[in-house]
Order: C-alpha cells, then sequence, then structure tokens
C-alpha cells in the first residue's frame, strides 16, 4: 500500500515522510521503555499473569480467556474509553471480517472472539480519535503508536494480542466448503475459535446446517498455510507496542508443542506500558479479571513459533530482500546478535523462506 498524494510539494513530502516511518511494512522499531523490563522473546514488561475474565460469558466466548473482550467493556462503562475499535464478523455476511467501533457492552461481547482474516481495525472512524481505545494485531499497534510519536502525542489506549500472521480470505471460505456449506450458501455465524476453548472453528449456514473442526485443524491444516508472506517476516508477533498485550497460556508437551484439549480459557497478559499496568490492577481490584503471576521464561517457552520467528528472522528478511526485491527495516530487536550466534540455524531459515517464496510464485500467491 502507498499513500495517496495530494498534489501539494511539501503536503505530500510529509505524508510520504509519515508513511515511510509507521508503517511496519517499511520500518518496525522495537519498544524501548525504561519502566519495563525487556525479555528477548516477549518485549518489554512491566507485569506479566495469567488472567481470565470473572464474567463468565466473556471467558467463554473469547478466545483465550475473554481478557481484552471484558477490558473493553469495562473501560467503556467506567468512562476510560469512550469508544473502541476492533474488529468482528459483517452482519450480513459473517464469512467476512470488518472494522468495528465498539461502545457498548453488548457490542464488546458480540465482537469478542478471534477473527483470522484480513481486516484494519484501524480503518474504523474513530480509530484516531482522542479517548478512543484500539485492539489491533500487534502490526496496527505498531503502525499507531509510530504515528503518534510523530504527531507528539499518546492519547489512544492501545490493546493487542500474540499474532501468527493474517491467512488469506480465500482459506476461510475453502476450509468451509472443505467442512460441506458450499461458498454460494449464506451463513447465519462464523466462529473461528471461542464458545469454550480453544473452541471449534464453526460455521451455521441460514437454513440451519452446521458444521465445525478443531482448531488444530482449521488454524493448523487450513488457515495458517496461507498466512501472508509479511508477516513471515514480522519481528514482532507479540503486540509490544501497546499498553497491554494478551495471548494464550497455551499448555504444552514435552517437544512445546501446544496441547488443544478443551478448558476453561485462560490468558497471556502483559502490561507494557505504566498506564496498562495501572489499567490492569484497576480491573482486578473492581471484580473484571483476575490475575495471578507468570513466569516470562515459562511463558516464551509456551510460544515456540514467537521465538522462533523473532531469533532467526535474519534468513528470512534477507531471503526476501534478494527473491522480492523487499523487507521491512527492522531496529532494536537484536536480529544480528542472535544470527551471529546461530549461523548454521540462521542458513537453514534462509533456505527454507527460498524454498517457501519459490512454492508461492508457482502456486500464484501474490501476497
Amino acid at each position: 500500500m502507498r499513500p495517496v498524494l495530494s498534489g501539494s510539494d511539501s503536503n505530500d513530502r510529509k505524508l510520504i515522510k509519515t508513511f515511510n516511518r509507521s508503517c511496519p511494512g517499511k520500518l518496525v522499531r522495537a519498544v524501548k521503555n525504561p519502566s519495563a523490563t525487556r525479555h528477548p522473546t516477549l518485549g518489554p514488561i512491566v507485569g506479566i499473569w495469567e488472567a481470565y475474565a470473572l464474567d463468565e460469558t466473556f471467558r467463554d466466548k473469547g478466545s483465550s480467556g475473554g481478557v481484552l473482550s471484558s477490558l473493553s467493556a469495562w473501560m467503556l462503562e467506567r468512562g476510560i474509553a469512550s469508544t473502541v475499535s476492533g474488529a468482528s464478523k459483517e452482519s450480513t455476511n459473517p464469512r467476512r471480517t470488518v472494522p468495528v467501533t465498539i461502545t457498548t457492552k453488548e457490542q464488546a461481547l458480540k465482537a469478542a472472539g478471534s477473527r483470522y482474516a484480513p481486516v484494519s481495525a484501524l480503518s474504523g472512524e474513530s480509530a484516531l480519535k482522542v479517548g478512543n481505545a484500539v485492539v489491533g494485531k500487534p502490526c496496527e499497534v505498531s503502525a499507531m503508536r509510530s504515528y503518534e510519536n510523530m504527531e507528539g502525542r499518546d492519547n489512544s489506549i492501545k490493546l493487542s494480542f500474540f499474532c501468527a500472521g493474517t491467512p488469506s480470505q480465500e482459506a476461510t471460505d475453502s476450509l468451509i466448503e472443505k467442512l460441506g456449506i458450499p461458498k454460494t450458501k449464506p451463513l447465519k455465524d462464523l466462529w473461528y475459535r471461542g464458545n469454550g476453548w480453544p473452541g471449534n472453528f464453526t460455521a451455521i449456514a441460514k437454513d440451519g446446517q452446521r458444521v465445525e473442526t478443531s482448531y488444530d485443524e482449521s488454524w493448523g491444516a487450513a488457515l495458517g498455510p496461507t498466512v501472508q508472506w509479511r508477516c513471515r517476516v514480522c519481528p514482532d508477533g507479540v503486540g509490544e507496542s501497546s499498553d497491554i498485550t494478551a495471548g494464550d497460556f497455551w499448555e504444552a508437551d514435552e517437544n512445546g508443542y501446544p496441547k488443544f484439549s478443551d478448558m476453561p480459557g485462560r490468558s497471556v497478559l502483559i502490561a507494557r506500558t505504566s498506564r496498562g499496568f495501572e489499567l490492569v490492577q484497576a480491573a482486578e481490584r473492581e471484580g473484571v479479571i483476575a490475575l495471578r503471576p507468570a513466569d516470562p521464561e515459562a511463558v516464551a517457552k509456551m510460544q515456540p513459533y514467537q521465538f522462533s520467528r523473532r531469533r532467526y528472522l535474519f534468513g528470512r528478511l534477507l531471503a526476501s530482500q534478494i527473491f522480492l526485491g523487499a523487507a521491512p527495516r527492522v531496529r532494536g530487536f537484536g536480529i544480528i546478535k542472535a544470527t551471529l550466534g546461530e549461523p548454521i540455524r540462521t542458513y537453514r531459515e534462509l533456505r527454507g523462506s527460498i524454498s517457501r517464496i519459490r512454492h508461492r510464485r508457482r502456486a500464484g500467491i501474490k501476497s
């Protein structure tokens, strides 16, 4: 995506400068926060907990404990935020995911749960307004923080989540069809996760036909392999530019692979700024969420993909630069140090990335 120029030389220069310094496709900077402890995988940490929503409806419907949804509803009810920008299913076509502006607890509950499809929460009408909060992907929150830094302000409360990338819309449509609902049949509802944890991918047609499959099958076999290439070279899948980040509190097997057995949802909750820490503490005091201190090292072991993507990123970036002609600039994540520490693994990552790029070209995948 390129900025839309105005025709005025001075305005266009400013617009291009803003774009180049805030677009995460061009530049991603690690967050430097003197009040936080920096973890090599998890980023800046002021506080870290195992958490879940005390409202059982939010906890059940949310993807991993319902924490971000319940925090959104609480901030609106307390007047901490006037609106919350996020993403949800389109009301008339639940196959699609759209930006939404949330103003009530009911709307926050309706928007609860992950949407593994392309959408921009920042394209909502309230996203950049003073007093708004944003629940967005790490790249969106990074762009917002960079933009606000350039504008000399920090008005929005920024919430994010652990992200493994954005799959294609076609992957969702194909999965629904594979499960038995044709692409031409209208849907009444669709959720990727939630209604239990980790929750099944579930689609319900307007005529009542219902199909579903496990999270392991939906993400692992159908959606995950179609993640955009830009996501493959992302240094920040843990939302370190946010005030508060949430992610799954997975239990793992002896190989570090998450166990997908059904159980009550739990979140990893990280406060990355003093503002985020104060919000989390206030929400606990007011009975919105339950907290228990977590060990960052244990959490990092629950996220082997985030660990490997950041540690061996140089190989992917180099492959992108050579074979695609472009790669985002990455600053402050220590990737050169990581590369020097494990050059053989980095070389293997380079070879693997070259192979994946060639495969995507043969398959006609452009994103």
